[in-house]
């Protein structure tokens, strides 16, 4: 069997866990298998490498920054491999151009256009074990580039691609998905099994167990991913196809996001292209909308209203200040004390009730929703963050999410 393993900021935050760790990729070549590692910089050490480039320069070229935030995934990946030849294990430090990762030239956001996979198979062919920076690659011209935040689950993900990997074992200091946040609902149960649409709505929601862009690259190529803890490395959850046993149960769980903002542009005048006038400025801004709602026209006008997150709402309002007067609108107003709620499974495919249910049982609670969207495996709602607990935990109980998992 052929693993690739990759190992967050926690796993490797300290000489004793990158021991512990070497203990899990040690058990796993004594069972016969073939293992790959990809590591992410030591918990906090991304921050600081940042933090002291932007204490040189607020406005540091982001080149160098690339170049000096991925040398944190360097010393993980080096001293992981020192360990395990320590133990008589081959093993060897790759960096993202090593292990042949290329990619775009974006710096701090870069996408991954290919993996060369041959030298790597041969490693593990001949018994040795690659570890590899997460987080990073090249780009045609050679510059050092990285993935953006969480940026090291994509690469795990991508590198067992390459190489044919049976699984991809995600470790990281949770045990699996959770019905819900166990935070808020102690019962919350963890969830065998599920499906990667599922996996990709709970990641969009906020969720901090795995990356979007990571499920969605697994998606694509039909890659198992089995998120674990490596403090305890038991049965975790394995993302997969979706399978005729997850339809059993009309929601799989229950997400929330507090970091959220809603916009409200008032009294735009109704006709043709206006809600490209509308959206063109944010896209230009790369600022990502989600949840978006236009009133009915009356007498000529529309509202139209969204959300962004929290952190671009005071620049989505800014900028649809200055566009409210080309645009002939009446005015602009907004909301940084909203949050979503969802309800996700593929379940609702073939449960009916299930939107009525969740609003009956917000109703019930006294929580008023301001916004509506669903999909084919979700319903989301946005609702006042201060009611956020009451509401995921309701919503946990009567869809008898205790006893799921």
């Amino acid at each position: 069997m052929r693993i690739v393993q990759k190992y967050g900021g926690t796993s490797v935050g300290s000489i004793d866990r990158i021991r512990k760790t070497a203990d899990i990729v040690e058990s796993e070549l004594k069972a016969g298998n073939q293992v790959a590692v990809v590591v992410s910089a030591m918990s906090g050490e991304t921050n600081r490498l940042i933090g002291m480039a932007h204490e040189m320069d607020p406005h540091a070229h982001a080149r160098e920054v690339d170049a000096m935030v991925a040398t944190g995934e360097q010393v993980s990946a080096a001293l992981l491999a020192i360990e395990l030849r320590r133990r008589g294990i081959k093993a060897c430090s790759l960096n993202g151009a090593q292990a042949g990762f290329q990619t775009s030239g974006s710096h701090s956001r870069a996408r991954i256009s290919n993996v060369e996979s041959p030298k790597l198979v041969e490693r593990l062919e001949n018994g040795e074990v690659p570890v590899v920076t997460g987080f990073q690659g090249v780009d045609a011209e050679g510059n050092i580039t990285t993935l953006g935040r969480g940026g090291s689950d994509t690469s795990a993900v991508a590198l067992a691609i390459a190489v044919k990997a049976d699984v991809c074992d995600i470790y990281t200091d949770v045990d699996g998905v959770y019905t819900t946040d166990p935070r808020i609902v102690p019962e919350a149960s963890k969830i065998d099994r599920i499906s990667y649409e599922e996996m990709l709505e709970f990641a969009s929601l906020g969720a901090k167990v795995l990356q979007t862009r990571s499920v969605e690259l697994a998606m694509n190529y039909n890659m198992p991913i089995h998120l674990r803890s490596s403090f305890d490395p038991i049965q975790g959850t394995l993302v997969t196809q979706e399978d005729m046993t997850m339809e059993k149960a009309a929601i799989t769980g229950v997400a929330y996001n507090r970091d959220e903002a809603k916009v409200t542009i008032m009294g735009i005048p109704d006709h043709p292209g206006i809600a490209a006038n509308v959206f063109g400025p944010v896209a230009e801004a790369e600022i990502n909308v989600d949840v978006i709602v236009q009133n009915v026209s009356a007498q000529g006008h529309t509202d139209i209203t969204f959300t962004v997150p929290r952190g671009d709402f005071a620049a989505t309002m800014e900028l649809l200040k200055t566009a409210c007067g080309k645009m002939q609108a009446k005015d602009v107003a907004g909301d940084d004390s909203v949050a979503k709620v969802s309800i996700i499974g593929v379940g609702m495919r073939s449960h009916t009730g299930v939107a009525r249910k969740m609003f009956e049982t917000l109703a019930r609670e006294g929580i008023n929703i301001q916004m509506i969207t669903t999909s084919e495996i979700k319903v989301t709602v946005v609702i006042d963050e201060a009611h956020v607990d009451r509401a995921v935990q309701a919503l946990h109980r009567d869809f008898g999410l205790e006893s799921a998992g």
